[in-house]
């Protein structure tokens, strides 16, 4: 099953957007500074991850960015998540992992761009 990016993005975005309302409305007092800025990231970059989707997926393209960026969202932005929410800061070492694979779909996007442009940047 391919994942369709613009349903992907849109969806992503959607809980995105949720997710900033309640750490703006819901944990505001409940969490300090730092594990407000720090939900607050994730939810910033799972938007960029959601834009991203949504931008690249415009045309109707579809490649193995797709399952890569979700990925590193889910990754990266979930690690954030439950390390706020939860406690455990060992989860801030599997974020970077979510980190990479955002980067490695990026540059499989690009990389499949310039090949379906026949190599022209």
């Amino acid at each position: 099953m391919r994942l369709n990016p613009t349903v992907t993005g849109a969806l992503l975005a959607a809980l995105g957007v949720g997710l900033g309302a309640f750490g703006a409305h819901g944990l505001r007092g409940v969490l300090d500074a730092g594990d407000l800025a720090t939900f607050e990231t994730g939810v910033r970059y799972q938007m960029y991850v959601a834009l991203a989707l949504l931008a690249l997926g415009a045309g109707g393209r579809r490649g193995a960015w797709v399952p890569l960026l979700l990925a590193g969202a889910v990754i990266f932005s979930g690690s954030l998540y439950l390390l706020v929410l939860t406690g455990p800061r060992w989860l801030g070492a599997v974020t970077p992992i979510g980190g990479v694979l955002m980067i490695a779909g990026l540059l499989v996007a690009a990389w499949e761009a310039r090949s379906r442009e026949g190599g022209r940047a």
